[in-house]
Protein backbone atom coordinates (compact mmCIF):
# COMPACT_ATOMS: atom_id res chain seq x y z
CA UNK A 1 0.00 0.00 0.00
CA UNK A 2 1.55 3.43 -1.05
CA UNK A 3 1.90 6.18 1.51
CA UNK A 4 0.22 8.55 -0.54
CA UNK A 5 -2.73 5.95 -0.59
CA UNK A 6 -2.47 6.06 3.57
CA UNK A 7 -2.12 9.89 4.10
CA UNK A 8 -5.34 10.14 2.68
CA UNK A 9 -7.48 8.45 5.28
CA UNK A 10 -9.19 11.05 7.22
CA UNK A 11 -10.76 8.87 9.95
CA UNK A 12 -9.51 6.55 12.31
CA UNK A 13 -11.70 3.97 13.75
CA UNK A 14 -10.01 2.35 17.31
CA UNK A 15 -12.10 -0.78 18.68
CA UNK A 16 -10.82 -3.93 21.38
CA UNK A 17 -12.53 -6.03 19.30
CA UNK A 18 -13.98 -5.64 15.60
CA UNK A 19 -16.19 -9.05 14.15
CA UNK A 20 -15.39 -9.18 10.74
CA UNK A 21 -15.20 -12.51 9.30
CA UNK A 22 -16.35 -15.53 10.99
CA UNK A 23 -12.45 -16.97 10.76
CA UNK A 24 -10.87 -14.02 12.52
CA UNK A 25 -11.26 -14.78 16.20
CA UNK A 26 -11.17 -11.18 17.51
CA UNK A 27 -14.78 -10.73 18.21
CA UNK A 28 -16.59 -11.78 21.81
CA UNK A 29 -20.40 -10.30 20.24
CA UNK A 30 -22.28 -6.99 19.82
CA UNK A 31 -20.01 -4.21 20.34
CA UNK A 32 -17.34 -5.92 17.92
CA UNK A 33 -20.20 -7.09 15.33
CA UNK A 34 -21.02 -3.62 15.08
CA UNK A 35 -17.23 -2.41 14.46
CA UNK A 36 -16.91 -4.94 11.85
CA UNK A 37 -20.69 -3.90 9.99
CA UNK A 38 -19.67 -0.20 10.79
CA UNK A 39 -16.03 -0.83 8.55
CA UNK A 40 -18.28 -2.49 5.60
CA UNK A 41 -20.37 0.17 5.71
CA UNK A 42 -17.55 2.77 5.61
CA UNK A 43 -15.86 0.74 2.81
CA UNK A 44 -19.15 0.56 0.68
CA UNK A 45 -19.80 4.46 1.27
CA UNK A 46 -16.25 4.87 0.30
CA UNK A 47 -15.41 7.08 3.56
CA UNK A 48 -11.82 7.34 3.97
CA UNK A 49 -10.92 5.63 7.52
CA UNK A 50 -8.97 3.17 8.85
CA UNK A 51 -9.23 0.79 11.71
CA UNK A 52 -7.31 -0.25 14.54
CA UNK A 53 -7.94 -3.19 17.25
CA UNK A 54 -5.48 -6.31 18.55
CA UNK A 55 -4.81 -9.46 17.08
CA UNK A 56 -5.84 -11.97 19.93
CA UNK A 57 -3.75 -15.11 18.48
CA UNK A 58 -6.36 -17.17 21.51
CA UNK A 59 -9.40 -15.50 20.15
CA UNK A 60 -12.29 -15.00 22.78
CA UNK A 61 -13.17 -18.93 23.77
CA UNK A 62 -14.94 -21.71 22.39
CA UNK A 63 -18.63 -22.24 24.12
CA UNK A 64 -18.87 -26.23 25.40
CA UNK A 65 -22.02 -26.47 27.31
CA UNK A 66 -22.75 -29.37 29.42
CA UNK A 67 -26.02 -31.63 30.10
CA UNK A 68 -27.21 -29.23 32.47
CA UNK A 69 -26.09 -25.98 30.99
CA UNK A 70 -22.76 -25.69 32.92
CA UNK A 71 -20.98 -23.33 30.66
CA UNK A 72 -16.99 -24.81 30.24
CA UNK A 73 -14.48 -22.74 28.21
CA UNK A 74 -12.19 -23.80 25.64
CA UNK A 75 -9.12 -21.90 23.91
CA UNK A 76 -9.53 -21.58 20.44
CA UNK A 77 -6.77 -20.68 17.89
CA UNK A 78 -7.16 -19.95 14.21
CA UNK A 79 -5.05 -18.90 11.04
CA UNK A 80 -3.86 -15.52 11.10
CA UNK A 81 -1.16 -15.82 8.94
CA UNK A 82 -3.32 -17.26 5.91
CA UNK A 83 -5.96 -14.21 6.49
CA UNK A 84 -3.60 -11.49 7.42
CA UNK A 85 -0.51 -9.90 5.90
CA UNK A 86 1.87 -8.66 8.28
CA UNK A 87 3.11 -4.92 7.64
CA UNK A 88 7.10 -4.08 7.69
CA UNK A 89 6.16 -1.20 10.36
CA UNK A 90 7.06 -1.31 14.04
CA UNK A 91 6.15 0.99 16.72
CA UNK A 92 7.03 0.51 20.83
CA UNK A 93 5.18 1.22 23.91
CA UNK A 94 6.05 1.82 27.65
CA UNK A 95 4.48 -0.23 30.04
CA UNK A 96 5.58 -0.20 33.56
CA UNK A 97 8.93 1.47 31.82
CA UNK A 98 9.77 -1.46 29.37
CA UNK A 99 9.94 -1.22 25.83
CA UNK A 100 7.05 -3.18 24.29
CA UNK A 101 7.44 -3.84 20.61
CA UNK A 102 4.43 -4.03 18.27
CA UNK A 103 4.09 -5.11 14.77
CA UNK A 104 0.79 -4.97 12.82
CA UNK A 105 -0.85 -7.23 10.93
CA UNK A 106 -3.57 -5.89 7.98
CA UNK A 107 -6.99 -7.47 6.50
CA UNK A 108 -8.59 -5.09 3.87
CA UNK A 109 -12.42 -4.89 4.05
CA UNK A 110 -13.57 -4.34 0.46
CA UNK A 111 -16.97 -2.40 -0.22
CA UNK A 112 -19.38 -2.79 -2.97
CA UNK A 113 -17.71 -0.66 -5.65
CA UNK A 114 -14.20 -2.51 -4.29
CA UNK A 115 -13.04 0.31 -2.28
CA UNK A 116 -10.96 -0.89 0.86
CA UNK A 117 -10.81 0.00 4.08
CA UNK A 118 -7.75 -1.62 6.04
CA UNK A 119 -7.86 -2.94 9.97
CA UNK A 120 -4.62 -3.15 11.42
CA UNK A 121 -4.63 -6.04 14.22
CA UNK A 122 -1.45 -4.90 16.68
CA UNK A 123 0.45 -7.62 17.94
CA UNK A 124 2.40 -8.12 20.92
CA UNK A 125 4.16 -11.76 19.91
CA UNK A 126 7.83 -10.56 19.16
CA UNK A 127 11.11 -12.16 20.62
CA UNK A 128 12.19 -9.06 22.11
CA UNK A 129 9.45 -8.62 24.32
CA UNK A 130 9.46 -10.45 28.20
CA UNK A 131 7.09 -13.63 27.64
CA UNK A 132 4.15 -11.44 29.71
CA UNK A 133 4.49 -8.69 27.50
CA UNK A 134 4.05 -11.18 24.11
CA UNK A 135 0.76 -12.46 26.47
CA UNK A 136 -0.98 -9.11 25.80
CA UNK A 137 -2.15 -9.86 22.84
CA UNK A 138 -3.04 -13.23 23.25
CA UNK A 139 -6.73 -13.30 24.86
CA UNK A 140 -10.10 -11.05 24.48
CA UNK A 141 -11.12 -9.79 27.50
CA UNK A 142 -8.58 -12.24 29.60
CA UNK A 143 -7.02 -11.48 32.71
CA UNK A 144 -7.44 -8.70 35.39
CA UNK A 145 -7.16 -5.35 35.33
CA UNK A 146 -3.46 -4.70 35.06
CA UNK A 147 -3.78 -6.96 31.91
CA UNK A 148 -6.60 -5.06 30.60
CA UNK A 149 -5.05 -1.57 31.14
CA UNK A 150 -2.28 -3.05 29.68
CA UNK A 151 -3.85 -3.93 26.39
CA UNK A 152 -5.48 -0.58 26.45
CA UNK A 153 -1.95 1.14 26.22
CA UNK A 154 -1.12 -1.27 23.64
CA UNK A 155 -4.46 -0.38 21.51
CA UNK A 156 -4.64 3.66 22.30
CA UNK A 157 -0.97 4.46 22.32
CA UNK A 158 0.70 1.58 20.40
CA UNK A 159 -2.26 2.21 17.75
CA UNK A 160 -1.79 5.82 16.98
CA UNK A 161 1.99 5.24 17.11
CA UNK A 162 1.95 2.20 14.43
CA UNK A 163 -0.35 4.27 12.33
CA UNK A 164 2.22 7.19 12.38
CA UNK A 165 5.00 4.18 10.94
CA UNK A 166 2.63 3.02 8.78
CA UNK A 167 2.66 6.65 7.20
CA UNK A 168 -0.87 7.77 8.42
CA UNK A 169 0.25 11.38 9.15
CA UNK A 170 -3.42 13.50 8.14
CA UNK A 171 -5.85 11.74 9.81
CA UNK A 172 -8.55 14.44 10.82
CA UNK A 173 -10.54 12.33 13.30
CA UNK A 174 -10.23 9.51 15.95
CA UNK A 175 -13.20 7.61 16.56
CA UNK A 176 -13.18 5.51 19.53
CA UNK A 177 -15.26 3.04 19.92
CA UNK A 178 -16.08 2.38 23.58
CA UNK A 179 -13.94 3.77 26.04
CA UNK A 180 -11.16 1.04 25.76
CA UNK A 181 -9.32 3.28 22.97
CA UNK A 182 -9.56 6.22 25.69
CA UNK A 183 -5.26 6.34 25.67
CA UNK A 184 -4.87 7.01 22.28
CA UNK A 185 -5.61 10.73 23.78
CA UNK A 186 -2.32 10.55 25.78
CA UNK A 187 -0.81 9.48 22.77
CA UNK A 188 -1.93 12.85 20.39
CA UNK A 189 -1.16 14.83 23.54
CA UNK A 190 2.28 13.68 23.47
CA UNK A 191 2.48 14.87 19.83
CA UNK A 192 0.74 17.86 20.05
CA UNK A 193 3.10 19.05 23.26
CA UNK A 194 6.10 17.86 20.70
CA UNK A 195 5.11 19.86 17.78
CA UNK A 196 4.66 22.95 20.31
CA UNK A 197 8.45 21.58 21.31
CA UNK A 198 7.58 20.01 25.05
CA UNK A 199 8.66 17.30 26.70
CA UNK A 200 5.34 17.36 29.03
CA UNK A 201 1.83 18.28 28.35
CA UNK A 202 -0.22 21.12 29.37
CA UNK A 203 -3.55 22.21 29.51
CA UNK A 204 -3.47 23.69 26.51
CA UNK A 205 -2.96 21.06 24.43
CA UNK A 206 -6.22 19.41 26.11
CA UNK A 207 -8.20 21.38 23.05
CA UNK A 208 -5.48 20.43 20.40
CA UNK A 209 -6.85 16.66 21.17
CA UNK A 210 -10.55 17.42 21.63
CA UNK A 211 -10.76 19.06 17.99
CA UNK A 212 -9.89 15.93 16.65
CA UNK A 213 -11.52 13.24 18.93
CA UNK A 214 -15.12 11.31 18.67
CA UNK A 215 -16.68 9.05 21.27
CA UNK A 216 -18.92 6.37 20.92
CA UNK A 217 -20.58 5.41 24.52
CA UNK A 218 -22.30 1.71 24.28
CA UNK A 219 -23.53 1.03 27.41
CA UNK A 220 -25.17 2.06 30.89
CA UNK A 221 -24.28 -1.27 32.92
CA UNK A 222 -21.26 -0.27 34.98
CA UNK A 223 -19.64 -3.15 34.09
CA UNK A 224 -19.22 -2.33 30.65
CA UNK A 225 -17.17 1.25 31.71
CA UNK A 226 -13.57 0.42 32.43
CA UNK A 227 -12.05 2.08 35.84
CA UNK A 228 -8.44 1.61 36.97
CA UNK A 229 -7.31 2.77 40.51
CA UNK A 230 -5.16 6.03 39.80
CA UNK A 231 -1.99 3.98 41.49
CA UNK A 232 -2.44 0.65 38.72
CA UNK A 233 -2.19 3.47 36.42
CA UNK A 234 1.03 5.16 37.41
CA UNK A 235 2.88 2.12 37.72
CA UNK A 236 1.75 0.92 34.26
CA UNK A 237 1.74 4.56 31.88
CA UNK A 238 5.16 5.45 34.33
CA UNK A 239 6.02 8.75 35.49
CA UNK A 240 2.92 10.83 33.83
CA UNK A 241 2.66 13.80 36.52
CA UNK A 242 1.78 16.16 33.32
CA UNK A 243 -0.99 13.70 31.66
CA UNK A 244 -2.42 12.94 35.63
CA UNK A 245 -2.80 16.80 36.50
CA UNK A 246 -4.81 17.76 33.55
CA UNK A 247 -8.08 18.43 34.46
CA UNK A 248 -10.74 15.52 33.55
CA UNK A 249 -7.98 13.01 33.35
CA UNK A 250 -8.87 11.26 36.99
CA UNK A 251 -12.49 10.71 37.81
CA UNK A 252 -13.31 12.08 41.60
CA UNK A 253 -9.40 12.50 41.89
CA UNK A 254 -8.76 8.89 42.48
CA UNK A 255 -9.44 6.56 39.21
CA UNK A 256 -8.63 6.64 35.79
CA UNK A 257 -11.81 6.31 34.24
CA UNK A 258 -12.17 5.23 30.47
CA UNK A 259 -15.01 6.20 29.38
CA UNK A 260 -14.60 9.90 31.63
CA UNK A 261 -11.56 10.75 30.42
CA UNK A 262 -12.63 9.52 26.62
CA UNK A 263 -15.70 11.89 27.59
CA UNK A 264 -13.41 15.12 28.53
CA UNK A 265 -11.49 14.51 25.51
CA UNK A 266 -13.66 14.48 22.89
CA UNK A 267 -15.37 17.15 20.33
CA UNK A 268 -18.41 14.56 19.72
CA UNK A 269 -19.98 12.11 22.18
CA UNK A 270 -22.85 9.76 21.01
CA UNK A 271 -24.95 7.31 22.19
CA UNK A 272 -26.22 4.62 19.96
CA UNK A 273 -29.81 5.21 20.40
CA UNK A 274 -32.31 7.69 21.16
CA UNK A 275 -33.04 6.61 24.38
CA UNK A 276 -29.45 5.77 25.48
CA UNK A 277 -28.15 9.24 24.51
CA UNK A 278 -31.20 10.03 26.85
CA UNK A 279 -29.89 7.99 29.64
CA UNK A 280 -26.55 8.81 28.93
CA UNK A 281 -26.68 12.51 29.44
CA UNK A 282 -28.50 11.61 33.15
CA UNK A 283 -25.71 9.33 33.88
CA UNK A 284 -22.92 11.48 32.60
CA UNK A 285 -24.51 15.04 33.53
CA UNK A 286 -22.65 18.08 32.42
CA UNK A 287 -21.65 16.34 28.92
CA UNK A 288 -23.40 16.94 25.70
CA UNK A 289 -24.26 13.38 24.45
CA UNK A 290 -25.92 13.26 21.17
CA UNK A 291 -27.53 9.92 19.58
CA UNK A 292 -26.51 7.95 16.55
CA UNK A 293 -29.03 4.55 16.13
CA UNK A 294 -27.02 1.84 15.92
CA UNK A 295 -27.77 -0.27 12.73
CA UNK A 296 -26.67 -3.69 10.99
CA UNK A 297 -24.50 -4.42 7.40
CA UNK A 298 -27.48 -5.20 5.15
CA UNK A 299 -25.87 -7.63 2.53
CA UNK A 300 -23.95 -9.19 5.14
CA UNK A 301 -26.73 -10.21 7.14
CA UNK A 302 -29.56 -10.44 4.43
CA UNK A 303 -29.88 -14.70 4.33
CA UNK A 304 -29.27 -16.11 0.79
CA UNK A 305 -32.98 -16.46 0.18
CA UNK A 306 -34.14 -13.02 0.74
CA UNK A 307 -31.15 -11.58 -1.31
CA UNK A 308 -32.10 -13.60 -4.30
CA UNK A 309 -35.77 -12.01 -3.65
CA UNK A 310 -34.68 -8.58 -3.09
CA UNK A 311 -32.02 -8.58 -6.03
CA UNK A 312 -35.09 -10.07 -8.47
CA UNK A 313 -37.72 -6.89 -7.28
CA UNK A 314 -35.20 -3.94 -5.60
CA UNK A 315 -31.82 -4.47 -7.55
CA UNK A 316 -30.68 -1.12 -5.96
CA UNK A 317 -31.25 -2.80 -2.53
CA UNK A 318 -26.88 -3.28 -2.00
CA UNK A 319 -25.96 0.02 -2.83
CA UNK A 320 -29.13 2.03 -1.29
CA UNK A 321 -30.37 0.36 1.63
CA UNK A 322 -33.31 2.99 1.84
CA UNK A 323 -34.47 1.14 -1.25
CA UNK A 324 -35.68 -1.39 0.93
CA UNK A 325 -38.91 0.05 1.51
CA UNK A 326 -39.72 -1.48 -1.81
CA UNK A 327 -40.09 -4.71 -0.13
CA UNK A 328 -44.07 -3.97 0.58
CA UNK A 329 -44.36 -4.60 -3.01
CA UNK A 330 -42.69 -7.85 -2.78
CA UNK A 331 -45.35 -10.84 -3.60
CA UNK A 332 -46.43 -12.32 -0.06
CA UNK A 333 -46.32 -16.00 -1.44
CA UNK A 334 -42.67 -15.34 -2.43
CA UNK A 335 -41.46 -13.60 0.88
CA UNK A 336 -43.19 -16.83 2.93
CA UNK A 337 -41.29 -19.28 0.45
CA UNK A 338 -37.61 -17.49 1.17
CA UNK A 339 -39.04 -17.51 5.28
CA UNK A 340 -39.20 -21.11 4.92
CA UNK A 341 -35.81 -21.46 2.89
CA UNK A 342 -34.66 -19.97 5.85
CA UNK A 343 -36.57 -21.78 8.40
CA UNK A 344 -35.58 -25.54 6.76
CA UNK A 345 -32.28 -24.52 7.39
CA UNK A 346 -32.40 -23.54 11.39
CA UNK A 347 -34.63 -26.64 11.99
CA UNK A 348 -31.61 -28.76 10.08
CA UNK A 349 -29.18 -27.50 12.12
CA UNK A 350 -30.68 -27.63 15.76
CA UNK A 351 -32.09 -31.31 15.13
CA UNK A 352 -28.45 -32.46 14.04
CA UNK A 353 -26.97 -30.36 16.50
CA UNK A 354 -29.20 -30.92 19.65
CA UNK A 355 -31.83 -33.64 18.90
CA UNK A 356 -34.70 -31.37 19.66
CA UNK A 357 -37.11 -32.83 16.86
CA UNK A 358 -38.01 -29.25 16.24
CA UNK A 359 -40.90 -29.01 13.41
CA UNK A 360 -41.22 -26.18 10.63
CA UNK A 361 -44.32 -25.67 10.55
CA UNK A 362 -44.40 -24.53 14.56
CA UNK A 363 -44.30 -20.75 15.39
CA UNK A 364 -40.78 -20.91 16.48
CA UNK A 365 -39.14 -18.19 18.77
CA UNK A 366 -35.93 -17.26 18.77
CA UNK A 367 -33.42 -15.79 21.09
CA UNK A 368 -29.38 -15.06 21.13
CA UNK A 369 -27.33 -12.78 22.70
CA UNK A 370 -24.61 -12.52 25.62
CA UNK A 371 -25.81 -14.38 28.41
CA UNK A 372 -25.99 -11.69 31.14
CA UNK A 373 -28.88 -11.43 33.62
CA UNK A 374 -29.96 -7.96 32.53
CA UNK A 375 -31.00 -9.16 29.41
CA UNK A 376 -33.12 -12.02 31.23
CA UNK A 377 -32.90 -14.68 28.85
CA UNK A 378 -35.14 -16.79 31.32
CA UNK A 379 -38.09 -14.29 31.43
CA UNK A 380 -40.30 -16.77 29.26
CA UNK A 381 -40.12 -19.01 31.58
CA UNK A 382 -41.61 -16.97 34.49
CA UNK A 383 -44.57 -18.83 34.74
CA UNK A 384 -44.09 -22.34 33.56
CA UNK A 385 -48.02 -23.76 33.77
CA UNK A 386 -49.28 -20.63 31.85
CA UNK A 387 -46.61 -21.38 29.26
CA UNK A 388 -47.56 -24.33 29.03
CA UNK A 389 -50.88 -23.70 28.10
CA UNK A 390 -50.50 -21.01 25.86
CA UNK A 391 -49.03 -23.80 23.93
CA UNK A 392 -50.95 -26.44 24.26
CA UNK A 393 -54.28 -24.23 23.91
CA UNK A 394 -53.50 -21.26 21.50
CA UNK A 395 -50.91 -23.09 19.13
CA UNK A 396 -47.82 -24.38 19.60
CA UNK A 397 -44.75 -22.73 19.89
CA UNK A 398 -40.74 -24.10 20.02
CA UNK A 399 -37.65 -21.97 21.48
CA UNK A 400 -34.11 -21.60 20.19
CA UNK A 401 -31.25 -20.21 22.48
CA UNK A 402 -27.79 -19.16 21.94
CA UNK A 403 -25.39 -17.15 23.70
CA UNK A 404 -22.39 -16.87 25.25
CA UNK A 405 -21.91 -16.14 29.20
CA UNK A 406 -18.44 -14.12 30.18
CA UNK A 407 -15.69 -16.26 31.52
CA UNK A 408 -16.20 -14.44 34.90
CA UNK A 409 -20.31 -13.95 34.72
CA UNK A 410 -21.11 -16.60 37.01
CA UNK A 411 -24.73 -15.51 37.33
CA UNK A 412 -24.65 -15.69 33.59
CA UNK A 413 -23.51 -19.22 33.50
CA UNK A 414 -26.42 -19.70 35.80
CA UNK A 415 -28.48 -18.14 33.36
CA UNK A 416 -27.99 -20.40 30.60
CA UNK A 417 -28.11 -23.67 33.57
CA UNK A 418 -31.82 -22.21 34.11
CA UNK A 419 -32.77 -22.08 30.74
CA UNK A 420 -31.53 -26.11 30.99
CA UNK A 421 -33.68 -26.38 33.77
CA UNK A 422 -36.37 -25.66 31.94
CA UNK A 423 -36.15 -27.13 29.08
CA UNK A 424 -36.17 -30.33 31.19
CA UNK A 425 -39.54 -28.71 32.79
CA UNK A 426 -41.06 -27.98 29.54
CA UNK A 427 -39.74 -31.41 27.43
CA UNK A 428 -43.47 -32.95 27.14
CA UNK A 429 -45.22 -29.52 26.09
CA UNK A 430 -43.01 -26.89 24.18
CA UNK A 431 -39.40 -27.83 22.87
CA UNK A 432 -36.14 -26.14 23.96
CA UNK A 433 -32.82 -26.21 22.08
CA UNK A 434 -30.06 -24.06 22.99
CA UNK A 435 -26.86 -23.93 20.44
CA UNK A 436 -23.84 -23.82 21.87
CA UNK A 437 -21.06 -21.51 20.85
CA UNK A 438 -22.81 -18.70 19.45
CA UNK A 439 -21.35 -16.52 16.78
CA UNK A 440 -21.69 -15.37 13.43
CA UNK A 441 -22.69 -17.91 11.57
CA UNK A 442 -25.06 -18.99 14.12
CA UNK A 443 -26.74 -15.30 14.76
CA UNK A 444 -26.95 -15.01 10.79
CA UNK A 445 -28.96 -19.03 10.40
CA UNK A 446 -31.03 -18.07 13.55
CA UNK A 447 -31.77 -14.18 13.11
CA UNK A 448 -33.32 -15.63 9.49
CA UNK A 449 -34.94 -18.84 10.42
CA UNK A 450 -37.00 -18.37 13.20
CA UNK A 451 -40.67 -17.29 13.60
CA UNK A 452 -40.46 -14.18 16.00
CA UNK A 453 -37.29 -12.58 17.25
CA UNK A 454 -37.30 -12.16 21.30
CA UNK A 455 -35.98 -9.38 23.40
CA UNK A 456 -36.76 -8.98 27.35
CA UNK A 457 -33.75 -6.68 29.04
CA UNK A 458 -34.85 -4.68 32.01
CA UNK A 459 -35.34 -1.25 30.44
CA UNK A 460 -33.13 0.93 30.17
CA UNK A 461 -29.99 -1.07 30.08
CA UNK A 462 -30.51 -2.28 26.63
CA UNK A 463 -28.59 0.63 25.07
CA UNK A 464 -29.58 -0.35 21.39
CA UNK A 465 -29.23 -4.21 20.78
CA UNK A 466 -28.58 -5.24 17.37
CA UNK A 467 -29.24 -9.23 16.83
CA UNK A 468 -33.45 -7.85 16.54
CA UNK A 469 -32.50 -5.47 13.07
CA UNK A 470 -31.04 -8.80 11.35
CA UNK A 471 -34.31 -10.01 12.18
CA UNK A 472 -36.12 -7.71 10.84
CA UNK A 473 -33.84 -7.59 7.54
CA UNK A 474 -35.20 -11.05 7.20
CA UNK A 475 -38.63 -10.69 7.59
CA UNK A 476 -38.87 -11.88 11.06
CA UNK A 477 -41.22 -9.67 13.15
CA UNK A 478 -39.48 -8.92 16.82
CA UNK A 479 -41.15 -9.04 20.24
CA UNK A 480 -39.42 -7.33 22.71
CA UNK A 481 -39.43 -4.63 25.40
CA UNK A 482 -39.40 -1.00 24.64
CA UNK A 483 -36.12 -0.15 25.37
CA UNK A 484 -32.53 0.65 22.73
CA UNK A 485 -33.45 0.57 19.39
CA UNK A 486 -36.97 -1.39 19.56
CA UNK A 487 -37.97 2.09 21.13
CA UNK A 488 -37.71 3.58 16.89
CA UNK A 489 -38.67 0.87 15.68
CA UNK A 490 -41.33 -1.01 17.89
CA UNK A 491 -45.11 -0.18 15.65
CA UNK A 492 -47.60 -2.52 17.28
CA UNK A 493 -48.96 -5.36 15.08
CA UNK A 494 -46.96 -3.73 12.02
CA UNK A 495 -43.05 -4.07 12.85
CA UNK A 496 -43.93 -6.75 15.69
CA UNK A 497 -45.26 -6.57 19.00
CA UNK A 498 -44.02 -4.89 22.18
CA UNK A 499 -43.90 -6.46 26.14
CA UNK A 500 -44.08 -4.02 29.16
CA UNK A 501 -44.48 -0.26 29.23
CA UNK A 502 -41.75 2.08 28.27
CA UNK A 503 -39.21 3.23 30.70
CA UNK A 504 -38.58 6.82 31.66
CA UNK A 505 -35.42 8.83 32.89
CA UNK A 506 -33.17 6.30 34.40
CA UNK A 507 -36.20 3.49 35.18
CA UNK A 508 -35.59 3.66 38.74
CA UNK A 509 -39.39 3.76 39.15
CA UNK A 510 -40.45 1.01 35.90
CA UNK A 511 -41.85 -1.85 37.53
CA UNK A 512 -40.30 -4.75 35.90
CA UNK A 513 -42.73 -7.27 37.16
CA UNK A 514 -45.54 -6.75 34.66
CA UNK A 515 -43.35 -7.75 31.78
CA UNK A 516 -43.69 -11.41 31.72
CA UNK A 517 -47.24 -10.69 32.21
CA UNK A 518 -47.05 -8.56 29.35
CA UNK A 519 -45.09 -10.74 27.86
CA UNK A 520 -47.34 -14.05 28.04
CA UNK A 521 -50.66 -11.26 26.83
CA UNK A 522 -48.50 -10.59 23.55
CA UNK A 523 -48.33 -14.29 22.61
CA UNK A 524 -51.54 -15.43 23.92
CA UNK A 525 -53.51 -12.81 22.52
CA UNK A 526 -51.69 -11.14 19.14
CA UNK A 527 -48.19 -13.25 18.05
CA UNK A 528 -49.14 -16.81 18.32
CA UNK A 529 -53.18 -16.18 16.54
CA UNK A 530 -51.41 -13.75 13.67
CA UNK A 531 -48.81 -16.50 12.93
CA UNK A 532 -51.54 -19.33 12.88
CA UNK A 533 -55.13 -17.88 12.00
CA UNK A 534 -54.15 -14.66 10.56
CA UNK A 535 -51.34 -15.74 7.59
CA UNK A 536 -51.90 -12.80 5.87
CA UNK A 537 -51.74 -10.46 8.39
CA UNK A 538 -48.38 -11.99 9.26
CA UNK A 539 -46.76 -11.56 5.85
CA UNK A 540 -47.98 -8.21 6.27
CA UNK A 541 -45.66 -7.41 9.16
CA UNK A 542 -42.68 -9.69 7.74
CA UNK A 543 -42.80 -6.87 4.46
CA UNK A 544 -43.35 -4.28 7.00
CA UNK A 545 -40.35 -5.09 9.15
CA UNK A 546 -38.31 -4.99 6.01
CA UNK A 547 -39.65 -1.77 4.41
CA UNK A 548 -39.58 0.14 7.69
CA UNK A 549 -37.12 -1.11 10.25
CA UNK A 550 -34.69 -2.75 7.55
CA UNK A 551 -34.98 0.27 5.37
CA UNK A 552 -33.16 2.68 8.34
CA UNK A 553 -31.80 0.34 11.08
CA UNK A 554 -28.39 -0.38 8.71
CA UNK A 555 -24.99 0.38 9.26
CA UNK A 556 -25.34 2.68 5.92
CA UNK A 557 -27.48 5.05 7.06
CA UNK A 558 -25.74 5.18 10.58
CA UNK A 559 -22.36 5.79 8.81
CA UNK A 560 -23.82 8.84 6.44
CA UNK A 561 -25.02 10.31 10.37
CA UNK A 562 -21.66 10.04 11.62
CA UNK A 563 -20.12 11.81 8.33
CA UNK A 564 -22.60 14.59 8.67
CA UNK A 565 -22.58 14.79 12.08
CA UNK A 566 -19.45 13.86 13.59
CA UNK A 567 -16.66 13.06 11.67
CA UNK A 568 -15.97 16.13 9.40
CA UNK A 569 -18.65 18.53 11.07
CA UNK A 570 -16.04 20.41 13.10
Amino acid sequence: MELSYQRRRAVAYFSMEIGIDERICTYSGGLGILAGDTIRSAADLRVPMVAVTLLYRKGYFRQRLEADGWQREEPTSWAFEKLLEEESARAQVQIEGRVVHLRAWRYDVRGEGGYAVPIYFLDADLSENSEWDRGLTQSLYGGDDHYRISQEVILGIGGIRILRALGYHEIATFHLNEGHAALLTLALLDEAAKEAGRESVIQQDVESVRSRCVFTTHTPVPAGHDRFPVDLARKVLGDRNDFFALEGVLHEGHTLNMTYLALHLSRYVNGVAKKHGEVSRLMFAGYDIEAITNGVHAAAWVSAPFRELFDRHIPLWRKDNFSLRYALSVPRDQLWNAHMQCKKQLMGLVNHETGAGMDENILTIGFARRAATYKRADLLFSDMERLKRISNEVGKIQIIYGGKAHPRDHEGKELIKRIFWAKHELQHDIKVAYLENYNMTLGAIMTAGVDIWLNTPEPPMEASGTSGMKAALNGVPNLSVLDGWWIEGHIEGLTGWSVGEPVHGKGKERDHSRDAPSLYEKLEHAAIPSFYHDRDRYLNMMAYSIAINGSFFNTQRMVQEYVLNAYFNR
